[in-house]
């Protein structure tokens, strides 16, 4: 019997036992062997992450960056690339985000992604307004919900970081930038030049150790940086910890609910917000700074409104919420007809189950 405590005291001498509490904390993070990278627009030859959205001009990332993660989660939960847009608009202005605040904080969006949850972009597009307005989601949109089960904060440390992006999925980052950051176009991004200008929030997809970076989706349209996404340095200094210490690095977990709603998708592809039409014919618009509502499409002359549809039987197109015209054959198309002046245009697609989704853009007609 001695024999035997003697050799157990020497084994828990030289194989110390380690805890649980020790494991979630990281302190022993050094023997810990990760892949050298990993990305989730790469698991296994499959991209899981959705198309890059714009957020501009709303202060609306907060909301942009935790949907970017959870389509991330809900496609590889699916094993299947089906690029599901939530409404980014929903989970800002539900949960208590104004534009006259300029956010809407993580935690209550996080909060309210468990208690409620979030639906598709059909049920509250993005009008691209940069001011509060009246909102309501379309009626039946707590039955188009997406919801999560767990959110929590990740330390900053790179390795624990790592483990968390490939344990949670993309991870939803809090960080502060500098001038220079708007015009980044490749490349690895380190603040150089250029005073502080703000605080964004971002989805972290991946990392890569040969460029000692993370790979980050951002919600500022695809004519910024690349395509759209950039890569951030290890030792950028960017992570914020806006909500106390700890927090700055969020990741979203327990992904259920109507995760592919059998219900129209519609998009307005013409007119499109900050672009000017010269009788049909589209153009980025210069001239930002006239009185003009800022992302307001500019119409001078006739203009053929176009959508693109899928899982739709027919189109009503709207203007200031009057019906105008109905197409059930597509490709679904309207001869826009109106008054000068600043309107909202909207259309809305039907599918054999009467579910309707909207898309919805302002316009200014000139002439």
């Amino acid at each position: 019997m001695k024999k035997i405590l003697t050799i157990l005291c020497i084994t828990l001498m030289l194989f110390p036992i380690v805890s649980v509490s020790a494991l979630k904390n990281n302190t022993i993070e050094s023997s810990v062997v990760l892949p050298s990278a990993f990305s989730w627009r790469d698991i296994n030859g499959t991209d899981y992450t959705t198309s890059i959205r714009d957020q501009s001009p709303a202060p609306t990332c907060e909301a942009f960056g935790i949907c970017a993660a959870l389509e991330t989660k809900m496609q590889y939960q699916l094993k299947e690339r089906y690029n599901p847009d939530l409404s980014e608009n929903h989970l800002y202005f539900y949960a208590g985000g104004t534009i006259e605040k300029g956010y809407v904080s993580l935690v209550d969006a996080a909060h309210y992604l468990m208690e409620f949850g979030v639906p598709d972009e059909g049920c509250f597009p993005d009008p691209h307004r940069a001011f509060d307005y009246p909102y309501e989601s379309l009626p039946g949109w707590e039955n188009r919900t997406v919801k999560i089960t767990e959110w929590g904060w990740i330390d900053h440390n790179i390795t624990t970081m790592k483990q968390a992006l490939i344990d949670h999925g993309p991870l939803i980052v809090c960080i502060h930038f500098w001038q220079d950051f708007f015009y980044y176009f490749g490349g690895v991004y380190k603040h150089h030049i250029g005073q502080p200008v703000g605080g964004h929030v971002v989805a972290i997809v991946g990392y890569d150790d040969s460029k000692n970076c993370w790979m980050v989706k951002n919600s500022w349209g695809t004519k910024w940086g690349d395509q759209g996404w950039f890569r951030m340095s290890y030792d950028a200094d960017m992570i914020s910890d806006w909500y106390g210490p700890g927090s700055g690095v969020m990741y979203i977990e327990g992904v259920y609910g109507n995760l592919k709603p059998d219900a129209p998708k519609v998009h307005i592809g013409t007119p499109l917000y900050f672009h000017s039409y010269f009788f049909g014919i589209g153009l980025p618009t210069l001239l930002k700074k006239l009185p003009i509502q800022k992302a307001a499409a500019r119409i001078i002359g006739s203009l053929t409104v176009q959508v693109t549809a899928e899982n739709t039987n027919s189109v009503e197109f709207f203007i200031d919420n009057v019906s105008k015209y109905v197409d059930t054959e597509a490709p679904f198309t309207w001869e826009l007809d109106t008054t000068r002046g600043l309107h909202t245009l909207m259309v809305k697609a039907t599918n054999d189950h009467n579910i309707s989704s909207l898309d919805v853009e302002d316009l200014y007609v000139i002439l």
